[in-house]
């Protein structure tokens, strides 16, 4: 499992970077988002990848790795945005809206190892296909939550989904690094 930890830490890295120079470009412009905008934002990307797992031609040059990194980039928004609440202008300088980007990885990460030590890291045997059907699975549950207004009656909330979503995208780009045998850029 340590290999993992170094895998996942070196995918955060590459997302963080990501991160702070859009931060830079735009400010914090997303945190004017509603919650069901981040979640639809995530859902079409996700689509994407679906699509592009599943046809031969593609119309843009922008391949399933980006996207990946961008689901996890607006999950970790989403985090933020549903622990400060929606901000009617931008309101996050860069040095804090990294602090709280951290923070959710943190507490995401933490929560991929012990999931992993339960399932014994299963997901190294399941496809990147496979990954991309859970994270839709997961996003068409958050949608429920957000049109039930949040409310539950047996299941995990929105944030456990949130991480969910951001450790398969993690692990779907693990799988890609290893069968690229190189660095997501």
């Amino acid at each position: 499992m340590q290999q993992t930890s170094e895998q996942y830490d070196g995918i955060i890295t590459t997302c963080r970077d990501l991160f702070s120079k859009k931060m830079k470009d735009y400010g914090s412009a997303w945190r004017i988002l509603r919650l069901p905008s981040l979640t639809d934002q995530i859902y079409i990307k996700a689509q994407r990848i679906r699509s592009l797992q599943e046809n031969e031609v593609r119309k843009v040059d922008e391949g399933e790795k980006s996207e990946f990194i961008g689901i996890i980039n607006y999950s970790i928004m989403a985090l933020i945005q549903l622990e400060k609440g929606v901000a009617q202008e931008p309101d996050l300088p860069p040095a804090e809206a990294i602090s709280l980007y951290n923070k959710h990885v943190g507490i995401t990460k933490s929560l991929m190892e012990n999931k992993n030590h339960d399932y014994g890291e299963a997901w190294r045997d399941m496809r990147v296909s496979s990954l991309t059907d859970l994270i839709i699975q997961k996003l068409l549950r958050v949608k429920q939550i957000e049109d039930n207004k949040g409310k539950t009656l047996v299941s995990e909330g929105i944030e456990a989904n949130y991480q969910d979503i951001i450790n398969y995208s993690v692990f779907a780009l693990i799988h890609m690094n290893e069968s690229n045998n190189q660095k997501i850029q």
